[in-house]
C-alpha cells in the first residue's frame, strides 16, 4: 500500500498541461522521489499510476543575474541572504495505468503516493499473470525507489512465446552486464518456468574466451545478492544439468576450448560431424562464385540420390555404393572420373552433370574437411548433441570461441536447423528452447550481405516463437542490428550506455534524464521493456551463482597441449580416472592415428562400463609390421673411388 501521507500533489498549468498519458507533479525538496519511480494518484472514482521520467527544479527568479545581484558577485555570500529563497522539486511522469481504463481521460488533480507492492503489481499489469490457477511469472529483477523495492516478474507467455518471444540485450561491454543478465534470467526461467507450460532446455554459443565456459561451477554469492535472490523467491546456486561440447583441435584429440582441466572432463565432449552432417550447410562455407546454379544442382544431387544411402550405377561398380564419408565422396568422385577419361575415353558429361561442375564441387567440398579440420572428421563418426534426448532444465554450451568465423557460422547454422527440424516434429524431448547468441551485430548486421546465418535469424525472430524456439541475443550496440530482427523481440533489456549509441534515432522516445541515467548505470541494473509494461523501468537483479570466465581460467587453469598418446588418455579419464597414460601409450603403439581416433570417438559416444577395454576392442587386432630380412642382400658396388658412381 502507499504511504498514509502523499508525497506530492499534481500540477497543472496552460503550459505543462495534464495529458491521458503524461502529468507533472511537485514534491518537497528532501522528497526520496527520482527518475524511474512509480507513483499513485489518488481520486474519488479513479485512481493512476505513473513511472517518473524527467524532473526539474525552480526558485522565484526571473533570470540568473538576479541571484548575482543579490550576492554581489560572490558565491560564498549567497548562503548569507536574510530570507531562503524558495525553490520547487517538479516531475514529470508517463501514465502506466488508469483504473478504471475506460473512459481515458487526463491526470486529474490529486495526491500523489509512492507505491507500494501491490501498487507496483497492479500498475505494471503483472496482476494479470502472477494470479489465477496457472501463473506465468518469471522474476527478473527488483525495483527499488523511495527506501523500499518490489520483485519484477515477466510473464513467460510473452517471454517464450506462445503470444510474444525472444530477448535481446544492449549495452557497452565490460560494464553493462550483459552476459550475466542472460545468466540470471536462465537460471530463473528454469527454477520458476511453470510446470504447465511444458519443458525447457536452453543451447548458448560461447563466442568469447572463457565468457560461457563454468556456467555449471558455484561462485561466492555477497550478502546483498543473496538477499535479493530470497526476495524474488530464487536459490542462489549455478546450472545443475550442463553439458558443454567443443570441437578438436587440429590434432584431433585435444579439445579446442579453454575448458580442458581434467576437472572439468566429465561433462565436456567433443563436437566431431562428418560428411552427413555438413554437406546440407555447405552454402554456409561455401560463397555464392564457389556454387553456381550448375554446381548447387549436383550438390543437391549429391544430397538426395548419393550421401547416406545405397546408391546404384553400373558405370561405377558392379555392387551399390556405400557413401558414408569424405573418404568416400572422394573414391565416389575418382570414379567417375575413371569413368570419364578412360571407358568414355574423354566424355565430358556423366548423368547430366559437366565434367568440370563436378570436378569444382569436388574441390570445395574437399576443402571442407580441411578447413574444419577438428569439427570435421574424414571417417564420418560423428559426435552431436543429443538429438530427440534433450532433458527439461538441460542446458547445453557449445564452445566455437576457438574456431574461424565461417566455420563458427557452420556450427550455428546446423544446430539452430536441427533444433527447428526436431520442434516442428516434437521430436526434441522438450517443448520450449532458448538460443543464446552474443555478438548479434556479428551476425545479423544491418548493413552486409544476406547471409545464411542472418536468414536464419531473422526466421527465428518472426517465425519461431510459434515452434517454442526462442532466441536470447545481446550486443554492443543495438542500432548496428537488422531492426526487423530485434524489432520481433518482445522483451529488451538496456544495461549501461554508450553516449553516442543513444544519441541515434531509435532512442528518441526516451526523455533526456532517462537517457543520462542509462549512461552512468551501474553494474547490475537494467532498463527493461516488456509487452506488459507501457513504459520502461529500471531494476536491479544479482549476480549469477556461477563462475565468470575470468575466475573460472583462474580456479581451473587450461590443460596445456600434450602429446598424442597423453591427450587420448586425458580424454579416456574423464569417463574413467583410473586410465593411465602408460597403458594408454603401450596400447597404441604402433597403431595408425586415424585408427585411434576412430576408437576414441566411439567410446566418446558409447561412454561404456569398462572403458578401457572397449576402446583396445574398438582398436582391433594389431597388425605387426613386416620386418624384411636384408641377409644375402649384396651391396651396392662402387664404381672405383667415385661414391656417386
Amino acid at each position: 500500500m502507499p504511504d498514509a501521507l502523499p508525497i506530492g500533489r499534481v500540477v497543472a498549468t496552460e503550459l505543462k498541461p495534464a495529458t491521458p498519458h503524461q502529468f507533472h507533479f511537485w514534491t518537497a525538496r528532501e522528497s526520496p522521489i527520482g527518475i524511474g519511480a512509480i507513483v499513485r494518484v489518488d481520486v474519488p472514482g479513479r485512481v493512476v499510476f505513473g513511472i517518473v521520467t524527467d524532473g526539474f527544479a525552480y526558485s522565484d527568479l526571473d533570470a540568473p543575474i538576479h541571484d548575482v545581484i543579490g550576492a554581489d558577485g560572490d558565491p560564498n555570500l549567497g548562503g548569507r541572504a536574510p530570507t531562503e529563497r524558495a525553490e520547487i522539486r517538479l516531475y514529470q511522469a508517463a501514465v502506466l495505468r488508469q483504473v478504471p481504463e475506460q473512459p481515458m481521460q487526463p491526470v486529474p488533480l490529486g495526491a500523489v503516493f509512492l507505491a507500494g507492492d501491490a501498487d507496483v503489481a497492479e500498475a505494471l499489469r503483472m496482476d494479470a499473470f502472477l494470479g489465477g490457477e496457472q501463473p506465468t511469472g518469471v522474476p527478473v529483477g527488483v525495483y527499488a525507489a523511495g527506501g523500499r523495492d518490489a520483485p519484477i516478474f515477466l510473464d513467460a507467455d510473452f517471454l517464450l512465446g506462445p503470444e510474444a518471444a525472444h530477448l535481446n540485450i544492449t549495452g557497452v561491454s565490460g560494464l553493462a552486464t550483459k552476459t550475466s543478465a542472460a545468466q540470471f534470467l536462465l537460471a530463473s526461467i528454469f527454477q520458476t518456468f511453470p510446470a504447465h507450460r511444458g519443458r525447457v532446455a536452453a543451447v548458448c554459443f560461447n563466442v568469447k574466451g572463457p565468457d560461457l565456459c563454468f556456467l555449471d561451477q558455484p561462485s561466492e554469492v555477497p550478502e546483498e545478492d543473496r538477499g535479493l535472490y530470497a526476495r524474488l523467491g530464487l536459490v542462489a546456486e549455478p546450472f545443475g544439468n550442463v553439458r558443454y561440447y567443443a570441437p578438436y583441435k587440429s590434432d584431433g584429440v585435444n579439445l579446442n576450448t579453454l575448458r580442458s582441466h581434467e576437472a572439468l572432463a566429465a561433462n565436456t565432449v567433443p563436437l566431431v560431424w562428418g560428411l552427413r552432417e555438413v554437406l546440407d550447410y555447405a552454402e554456409v562455407l561455401l560463397n555464392r562464385d564457389d556454387v553456381d546454379a550448375k554446381a548447387g544442382a549436383f550438390i543437391d544431387f549429391l544430397k538426395e540420390r548419393v550421401v547416406g544411402k545405397p546408391f546404384s550405377d553400373v558405370t561405377l561398380s558392379d555392387a551399390p555404393l556405400e557413401v558414408r564419408s569424405f573418404a568416400d565422396l572422394e573414391d565416389f568422385f575418382r570414379r567417375i572420373f575413371e569413368f570419364l577419361e578412360v571407358q568414355s575415353r574423354g566424355a565430358e558429361v556423366w548423368r547430366s552433370h559437366h565434367v568440370a561442375t563436378i570436378r569444382k564441387v569436388r574441390n570445395r567440398l574437399g576443402n571442407i574437411s580441411v578447413r574444419a579440420k577438428g569439427l570435421v572428421t574424414d571417417d564420418g563418426a560423428a559426435s552431436d548433441l543429443p538429438w530427440g534426448r534433450f532433458e527439461d532444465r538441460s542446458l547445453h554450451v557449445v564452445d566455437v570461441a576457438g574456431l574461424d568465423p565461417t566455420v563458427q557460422d557452420l556450427v550455428f547454422a546446423r544446430i539452430v536447423s536441427q533444433l527447428r527440424e526436431h520442434l516442428e516434429k516434437r521430436q526434441l524431448g522438450v517443448e520450449q528452447v532458448v538460443v543464446f547468441v552474443d555478438e548479434l551485430n556479428k551476425y545479423a548486421p544491418a548493413d552486409g550481405p544476406d547471409t545464411y546465418v542472418r536468414r536464419m535469424l531473422l526466421d527465428i525472430a518472426e517465425r519461431g516463437r510459434y515452434l517454442g524456439l526462442v532466441l536470447f541475443s545481446a550486443q554492443q550496440f543495438r542500432s548496428q542490428v537488422l531492426r526487423r530482427v530485434v524489432g520481433n523481440a518482445g522483451t529488451a533489456f538496456f544495461g549501461r550506455m554508450d553516449m553516442d549509441e543513444l544519441a541515434t534515432p531509435g532512442y528518441g522516445t526516451l526523455s533526456p534524464s532517462t537517457r543520462a541515467k542509462l549512461a552512468a548505470l551501474p553494474k547490475g541494473e537494467l532498463m527493461v521493456r516488456h509487452p506488459h509494461f507501457t513504459q520502461p523501468l529500471f531494476v536491479r537483479f544479482p549476480r549469477p551463482a556461477a563462475l565468470t570466465g575470468r575466475q573460472g581460467v583462474e580456479r581451473f587453469p587450461p590443460a596445456a597441449e600434450v602429446s598424442f598418446p597423453a591427450a587420448v588418455a586425458r580424454q579416456l579419464r574423464g569417463l574413467d580416472p583410473a586410465v593411465t597414460t602408460p597403458a594408454i601409450e603401450l596400447l597404441i603403439d604402433g597403431r595408425r592415428e586415424e585408427d585411434v581416433r576412430r576408437a576414441l570417438h566411439a567410446t566418446r559416444r558409447t561412454r561404456p562400463d569398462n572403458v578401457l577395454a572397449y576402446f583396445t576392442a574398438q582398436l582391433g587386432k594389431k597388425v605387426e609390421r613386416e620386418v624384411v630380412d636384408r641377409r644375402g642382400v649384396a651391396p651396392l658396388k662402387r664404381n672405383g673411388g667415385d661414391p656417386y658412381a
